[in-house]
């Protein structure tokens, strides 16, 4: 039976070829969706992206009311940085749901996806199967909150 590690390495090179290239790892809090992602950039050779502590620690010398107007451009930036051939791995992007960003988490993940693989961890739920279900990103009620349909991504759902 294969590992959760090689199933990952396998879709990575299957969805080459499709037009949206995004992986997204899913699962509850405390899943492994990091380890995963550590322990896949390990075997490829690639670093994954911090995007909280690399986008944050850019934005914070942008003042507050223009860190909307550069944060695509930063992120962009970043990617081309760590991206390893068409490869790019991401992690801690709950910065990208402040709304004062004004961004669309998802919609910029698909757009990074167009031109490189990407494989990132998802910091919500799957609710439902990977086939119909539904990304979710906070609490209902919460000024953060976000619900989005699985189009244009494959989600790779991680059991603890």
């Amino acid at each position: 039976m294969p590992s959760m590690l090689e199933k990952l390495e396998r879709l990575a090179n299957e969805v080459a070829a499709l037009h949206s290239k995004l992986i997204l790892l899913v699962g509850t809090p405390h899943a492994g969706k990091t380890a995963l992602l550590l322990a896949f950039g390990k075997r490829v050779a690639t670093e994954p992206m911090n995007v909280g502590s690399e986008l944050g620690g850019r934005l914070a010398a942008i003042p507050q009311k223009q860190r909307h107007l550069q944060t695509s451009t930063i992120l962009r930036e970043l990617a081309d940085q760590h991206a390893s051939g068409d490869l790019l791995l991401i992690d801690n992007i709950e910065i990208l749901f402040d709304r004062t960003l004004q961004l669309d988490p998802l919609e910029l993940l698909k757009r990074h996806a167009h031109a490189r693989r990407v494989v990132a961890v998802w910091p919500g739920e799957l609710q439902g199967d990977t086939r119909t279900g539904r990304l979710t990103y906070a609490d209902m009620g919460h000024p953060e909150r976000q619900d989005y349909g699985l189009a244009g991504l494959v989600p790779f759902a991680i059991q603890p």
